[in-house]
Formats: structure tokens, sequence, C-alpha cells
């Protein structure tokens, strides 16, 4: 009988069986359906998403030099607004929310004369670990063709309106649940300027001595009908970075011998996202991309991950060019412009869907486990080491083939420190860890060594974003 190569690994990886180093039996693992997060999700309402959108739209424009002193029309209407929508939601659940609006004044290339970056931040704190914390982000200003034009009509319904709604509703529906970790709801400012506003979150967050586990930035997230002519409402791109932007020459040198290339924290955050959507969401899917972000484009993840932070960009599947960046105006037949005529709000909530159920079920479960490391050369076995996490009940031990894309086989070891995957040689598969917690909620997986870590020195400044089309 022929095998393939193929064959032959998957099958002595299933034959593979876990030792878990202490002398206690196993437990059972606690279980993985969670009924909560359909529900969490079935709460989006497009209705609320068009309705955020539609007020932000009212303001004509939400350039970053716009008017700070209007309540009608400007960035600083806008934002004026938002804050009023956070207090709202905090009202409706107790006062749960804390409120900031964390602020600095810059110049730069797009900002020759000192401008005000304000962010829109609601703090919903963590129950029993305050200082580990998930965020979403997206930029409320917009723009026109010319990025320096800030009287011109610039909707931004898609280009961010519809990421300042996923976050405004991500807000509405998690507010009325209660999460060990903090969770952070925020509407930056600054984006099309230069990445200001992820700088100032990333900075804040610095401060505040957060532990972020996640960024969830969502930029571009509502349209349907791509410049390339396809129209698909069943996917949506989750761009995450391979390499830590915070990595330094001897840790590169020692990634690039045993790996994590493609293990990133924040890569396995996109592979966290999507087994949940598989999962829990009806024909929606995740293009995992393996890149920071479109390519010669940036957004405000980029300041998060130089700060050492993982984050992820969420973006519609298939852009439409005509409707980003556009003054309003209709040139041969094709109507160019940011409007909310092309946002497609079934799809924005199912992509809203994505980032709240991503968000409550990392904020559920423990921290991932920390000082990760495998050993086992010239041995049939793995051996896989961990440091606990704060309440975590048990462990599940990961590995998959060295070219597969997300992880294929796991095995619950209990509340060990330490597992022995037998007969898994340990060159021929990568290998991590997630903390679950007693109901069952698991963490991201953690990749051995400095590469996967989701604890990272943070530097003592955020590296420059670079000059990029935003």
């Amino acid at each position: 009988m022929r095998h393939t190569l193929l064959g032959i690994l998957l099958a002595a990886s299933t034959a593979g069986t876990v030792v878990a180093q202490d002398d206690a039996p196993t437990p059972a693992p606690p279980p993985t359906e969670h009924p909560v997060l359909r529900h969490i999700a079935a709460q989006v309402q497009p209705s609320q998403l068009h309705a955020t959108i539609a007020r932000l739209v009212g303001f004509g424009t939400r350039h970053t030099m716009s008017s700070t002193t209007s309540r009608t029309r400007g960035i600083g209407a806008a934002r004026h607004w938002v804050k009023s929508r956070f207090e709202a939601i905090s009202a409706d659940c107790g006062g749960c929310l804390t409120i900031v609006t964390p602020h600095h004044t810059v110049t730069g290339e797009r900002l020759p004369t000192p401008t005000r970056i304000e962010n829109v931040v609601a703090i919903q704190r963590g129950t029993t670990d305050p200082n580990r914390v998930i965020i979403i982000t997206a930029h409320l200003d917009s723009r026109v063709t010319d990025v320096m034009n800030k009287t011109a009509d610039a909707p931004g319904a898609d280009d961010d309106g519809s990421g300042t709604a996923a976050v405004i509703e991500a807000a509405r529906v998690l507010s009325k649940y209660r999460f060990p970790a903090t969770v952070v709801y925020a509407s930056l400012s600054g984006e099309e300027q230069g990445l200001y506003g992820g700088k100032l979150m990333a900075s804040y967050a610095r401060a505040q001595h957060w532990q972020v586990e996640s960024d969830f930035n969502n930029d571009i997230i509502g349209n349907t009908h791509g410049i390339d002519g396809v129209v698909d409402n069943t996917h949506v791109r989750v761009f995450s970075e391979g390499t830590k932007s915070t990595e330094t020459a001897k840790q590169a040198a020692y990634r690039r011998y045993f790996g994590g290339e493609v293990d990133s924290p924040s890569r396995n955050v996109a592979r966290f996202m999507a087994d949940l959507a598989q999962r829990y969401l009806t024909n929606f899917h995740v293009m995992m991309i393996y890149r920071t972000d479109r390519y010669g484009r940036g957004g405000d993840q980029v300041p998060f991950l130089a700060a050492g932070y993982p984050a992820v960009r969420v973006t519609e599947a298939h852009e439409n060019y005509t409707r980003q960046h556009q003054d309003l105006r209709t040139e041969h037949g094709i109507h160019y412009g940011d409007v909310i005529d092309g946002v497609d709000f079934d799809y924005l909530a199912q992509v809203t869907r994505l980032n709240l159920i991503s968000m409550a079920a990392m904020a559920w479960a423990p921290a991932p486990p920390t000082d990760v490391s495998i050993k086992g050369a010239v041995e049939p076995d793995t051996h896989i080491h961990w440091t606990a996490s704060p309440g975590a009940a048990g462990y599940r031990v990961w590995w998959r083939q060295t070219t597969a894309p997300q992880w294929q086989h796991h095995r619950w070891v209990g509340n060990a420190t330490q597992a022995t995957l037998k007969d898994i040689v340990i060159d021929n598969s990568f290998f991590g860890v997630s903390a679950v917690s007693a109901n069952g909620f698991a963490s991201p997986v953690e990749f051995p060594g400095n590469a996967g870590s989701f604890i990272t020195a943070m530097p003592e400044a955020a590296r420059p974003a670079g000059k990029h089309a935003h």
C-alpha cells in the first residue's frame, strides 16, 4: 500500500501521546464549546452600525486639522459625540466604563501647524486581572484626495466610520458582561496624518503599565464590492506581522535557526480569530494575511507593534479605491467618494461579531503561559515547559507541521507546567501552549521563546512608523 509523506507525518503526529509531568492523574478537560459567544454575536445590530456611521458622516469632515470648537462640523464635534455615546453606554451598565481623552499637540510633515491629537477611550476594568488588557481601535479622522485639505466634505463612511462603528458597538454589547481582563474601546485621531492616534494610544498604554494582550485595529471593514470586481461578503482579512518589530539582533539569530518567523504573538492572535470565526459565525471566514499591513500602506496597529504589543489589522476582503481618499465627484460614470451607500451593513455586522467574540474569548481566558520552551534533540519525544498563568485551570499543548498555517493537533495536559509528547520528534513540527480557564476559555497559543512571547520588554519610545499611505 502506497503512503504519501504527508500521510505518514499526520499518522505519526496523531499517534503521539502526552505525558504530563506530575504525579496526579490528569483531570478531564473543561468544555470547548461556549454558547455565550453565539449570544454575544447575535446582539450585534446592523441598525446600530448604520446609525453610528450616519451620524459620523453628518459632521461633514473629520479631518484632523478641521474645527475642534464647532459642535456640528469637524473632528471636534465627532470626538464630542463619540464621548457622549460612551457615556450613555456606561450609564446603561451602571458606570462600568471609565472614559478618558488622552491628548497631545504635535507637528509633522502632514501637520504643519501645532495640532491637538485627542483619542476618546472607554475602559472596562477587569475583575481579577485588570492589568491584562485587550483593546479594539479604529480611527475617527477622515480625508479626501489632498491629505492637507481640511475643509472639503470627507464623509469617511468606510474609512474609517466602519471601524469606529464597530468600536462603539463593541462597547454597547460587551459592557453587559464582566471579564477578568480589562477591555478598552478606543476611537483614535490623526491616523491619516501620520498614525498619531495609534502612537498616542500605545504611549498611554505604556504609561498605565498595561500588559496589552492584543490590539484589534479595525480600519476599512464595511465594503463588499472590490475594485477587482469581486463581491464578497463572507471573508475578512486579518493582517499580522511575522517577526516582532522589537526583535533584537541576538533574538533574530536564534529565531532564524530554530523557527518562529510565522509565530509572533500577533500571528497567533490571527489564528485565534480564524478558529473562532469557523466555530461561531455562519459562513464567515478569516483570510490570514502574512503581512503587517497592505503593501506599502499602514495603520494604527503599527505603533502598537513598535511598542512591543501584539496587534492585528482587520480589513475588508476586497477594497474599492474609488471610495477611499477621494474628493466627492463623478467621472466617466464612476462615483468617487467614501459615502454611506458604499457600506454593506450586514457584512459590517459580521466583521463586528468576529471582533466581539475574539475579544470576549480572550478576556475570559487566562493570559497565555510565559517562558515556553522545548527540548528533545536526538530523542524520539518532545519536552515542553512553561510558567503557569494566573487563573489557569490547565493547559493544552499544540503542534503542527512546519508548513501548516493553522495548529493541527492538541492535547489537554491538566494543571501541569511541563509535558512530554511521546513519539513526536521535535525536528518535524512547531509547538506551543495555551492556558485554559475552569470554564474552558483558552488563550491564544504561545510559541516557544522570544519569537512567540506575548510579554515583551518594551522600548522607551515607539519606533517611527515610516512614511506610508494610510
